[in-house]
């Protein structure tokens, strides 16, 4: 694909307004490649700072497996609307009931992948109703709180985003030239990708970042109950991760009895840093759920 391919979707994926009980959000909708059996549908829910874009190098090659892919902005990310400053609108037990009624309004059961942030909100999802999920992928998503080192980088963003705009944030954030790490815009992987990263960012509802990057600081473990739920899991990263070091997630993974799957190469976003084997790793994992577990309502 080309450098620009990172903000590319393919041309048969759909972008739209899912329209929810609990309001519209920006989704990109990508099918099953033409003549390939469809296997499922799959919910994938971005990062802290992220956005769908995110997730544009999985949707062809999951469409070659068979999976339909739908990403989607969260409250308050990028093109979906949110509260401007009122964060008790981004408490974790929202954010969980948005995807809830995502799940509804796409009308099937869903295999539900969230990366970082978004995995801990796809698991707060998963308790509160875990009848609407085939499966949970937890990619690059660690069962508590971030790194002492990363909850100094949300430190850093909060203190900002107290006296700043978002705008002169983002010209401190090139200015610093970040490594991709939570608190930090992934890098630009093509020409024309700084300025829609910058628009990704000033889409970006202040009080989504504050909140969330609260969550991300204090994040309880709730392993023990999540293991309780009747679903199969998968546990997917890098090979390194400053965000959750990589034992915590094997630990993590082995207490949810779940698929660990390391992509080699790749660090704290294989989605980003390693498509193609994230994908196929994704997909794999995926095939080997009961089929029971994949049969539409």
């Amino acid at each position: 694909m080309s450098s620009n391919a990172a903000f590319t979707p393919p041309s048969d994926a759909r972008a739209y307004r899912l329209h929810t009980a609990r309001g519209e959000f920006a989704v990109v909708d990508s099918p099953v490649a033409g003549g390939v059996e469809a296997k499922g549908t799959v919910l994938m829910l971005p990062g802290f700072t992220g956005s769908k874009e995110d997730f544009t190098l999985l949707h062809e090659p999951l469409g070659a497996r068979g999976y339909r892919t739908v990403a989607v902005d969260g409250r308050g990310q990028y093109e979906t609307d949110g509260p401007e400053h009122d964060e008790a609108g981004y408490a974790q037990a929202e954010l969980a009931r948005d995807v809830l009624a995502q799940v509804a309004a796409l009308g099937t059961r869903v295999h539900l992948l969230g990366h970082s942030l978004g995995g801990q909100i796809a698991r707060a999802a998963v308790l509160l109703d875990h009848a609407p999920f085939v499966s949970l992928t937890l990619m690059s998503s660690g069962p508590a709180r971030i790194s002492d080192s990363q909850q100094q980088r949300v430190k850093l963003l909060r203190d900002a985003l107290d006296t700043m705009t978002m705008a002169e944030v983002w010209k401190v954030i090139q200015a610093m030239g970040p490594p991709e790490e939570v608190g930090a815009p992934a890098p630009a992987h093509g020409p024309d990708e700084p300025e829609r990263l910058r628009a990704r960012w000033l889409g970006t509802r202040p009080a989504q970042l504050l909140a969330t990057g609260r969550q991300l600081c204090t994040e309880p473990d709730r392993v023990g109950e999540l293991a309780a739920v009747p679903l199969p899991f998968h546990v997917l990263s890098g090979a390194y991760d400053d965000t959750w070091p990589v034992p915590i997630l094997d630990e993590m993974a082995v207490r949810l009895d779940a698929r660990r799957t390391v992509i080699d190469g790749a660090e704290h976003s294989p989605n980003t840093d390693r498509p193609e084997p994230t994908a196929r790793a994704l997909a794999d994992f995926w095939d080997g759920v009961p089929i029971q577990r994949r049969r539409e309502r």
